[in-house]
């Protein structure tokens, strides 16, 4: 018989690894999609998209902000060490004083900055993409574990289903071998190993039952459902294999990508001259009268030009640091494909490989199934003893175990397939 460990394993780390709570909802049947579904919706890294949303939309609403005129509050107490002196008649002014005073406020309008603010806005939002997109590949990963413990169970349960059905067998064996003690041609030995089988068979179901119960005990906490023994893993459709890859993590390089031609964007906006109309308006000695040596009130307004022309020293060099983040990036996205494709490659030989053992476990299990039936028919007439039986029994149970193995093999390796393309 097909021994218990047999069972795909599962690591303990992925127990240790969820801490979410289950609710005392009990599900009745399960498909994998929606235990990718729900796995999802009880991820608790999920919680980050709303944080993001949150994040990008009072970032957007502080580069709004210099749609807006700029307050500024200033002032001023200086004492120099000399003032404006009028020759002749008008050496009177000699008198003003050599400690000054201002306060003013200003209202500026950004010109430049109305043409030029959509490309941080575009900034902030590529930024956001780029951070839901990093979590969307996090959350992915969680398909991985998803079919790892589904497909546990899955053939845990098929495990179970076939021992049960190689206890009818051996109840038959004892139905025949009693009625063969009771007309006279039996012998009691061969009963009581049919019964001692019996009640192997009976620990394989005991010991199969528990690996489920801990297998559906980890996909329970996944779900944030309960999972019974009552609960059916209904078994996957057989899925096309897939060569093309789309997963997430390409989408996220292709906006990483967007990001840095924003970023271009932006570095060439520094160059630009800045432009902007201002209002200025305050108190001083000496106002705008600088002969009056009195505390006045003044207000002048008109149009100012800013042109830091320091920026054309670094922009060069800047558009090339982003190039090579460019064409690092580049280098990620092929490294990532090519591990890819690697990996598809590998479960395509594995696709072949179990499709070719179920192929030949069929004929293995027609034979067996032959053979025991003629076994069966020989135990009766005193031919063989239940020994010899049992032994033909074993060895069709042994078959069939591996053909459920490697058809739940052949399955996990499509699905994983899927997993891996993100078809």
């Amino acid at each position: 018989m097909l021994k218990t460990k047999s069972i795909i394993k599962l690591p303990l780390l992925l127990i240790l690894a969820i801490s979410t709570q289950v609710s005392a909802q009990t599900v009745t049947g399960l498909s994998i999609d929606s235990c990718y579904a729900k796995a999802r919706r009880n991820f608790p890294m999920v919680k980050q998209f709303g944080l993001i949303d949150k994040t990008k939309n009072y970032s957007l609403d502080n580069v709004s902000k210099g749609y807006l005129p700029q307050l500024n509050l200033a002032g001023q107490a200086t004492y120099q060490s000399d003032v404006t002196h009028l020759p002749g008649t008008l050496a009177m002014f000699e008198n003003i004083s050599k400690d000054q005073y201002r306060i003013y406020g200003e209202v500026v309008q950004p010109i430049t900055d109305l043409f030029t603010l959509d490309n941080q806005k575009d900034l902030v939002e590529k930024n956001a993409e780029v951070e839901t997109q990093k979590l969307e590949v996090e959350i992915y990963k969680l398909r991985e574990r998803i079919d790892q413990v589904f497909f546990g169970i899955l053939l845990i349960d098929q495990q179970i289903a076939q021992t049960e059905l190689m206890k009818n067998d051996i109840q038959t064996g004892i139905d025949k071998t009693n009625a063969a003690i009771l007309n006279g041609i039996g012998l009691k030995s061969n009963l009581y190993l049919l019964q001692a089988e019996m009640l192997k068979a009976d620990q394989r179901t005991t010991e199969l039952a528990s690996a489920r119960k801990s297998y559906t005990g980890v996909l329970s906490l996944f779900i944030a459902e309960t999972i019974n023994e009552n609960t059916i893993i209904e078994k996957p459709a057989i899925l096309k294999f897939s060569s093309s890859v789309s997963r997430p993590e390409l989408e996220m390089f292709d906006i990483q990508k967007q990001v840095f031609d924003i970023q271009g964007d932006i570095v060439n906006a520094r160059k630009l001259p800045r432009f902007s109309v201002f209002v200025q308006s305050g108190v001083g000695r000496p106002a705008l009268n600088m002969l009056s040596n009195d505390f006045d009130f003044y207000y002048m307004g008109g149009l100012r030009l800013n042109w830091s022309l320091s920026n054309f020293y670094t922009s060069r060099k800047e558009k090339e640091i982003l190039g090579f983040n460019q064409s690092s990036l580049d280098i990620q996205k092929e490294t990532f494909l090519f591990n890819t494709n690697l990996v598809v490659k590998q479960q395509w030989n594995e696709v072949a490989k179990f499709e070719a053992l179920i192929h030949t476990d069929s004929e293995i299990i027609a034979l067996r199934e032959n053979i025991k039936t003629t076994a069966l028919s020989q135990l009766e007439n005193g031919v063989i003893s239940a020994n010899d039986y049992v032994t033909f029994i074993n060895a069709e149970d042994l078959a069939r175990q591996n053909r459920l193995l490697h058809e739940t093999q052949l399955l996990m390796v499509l699905y994983n397939n899927r997993t891996t393309t993100g078809n």
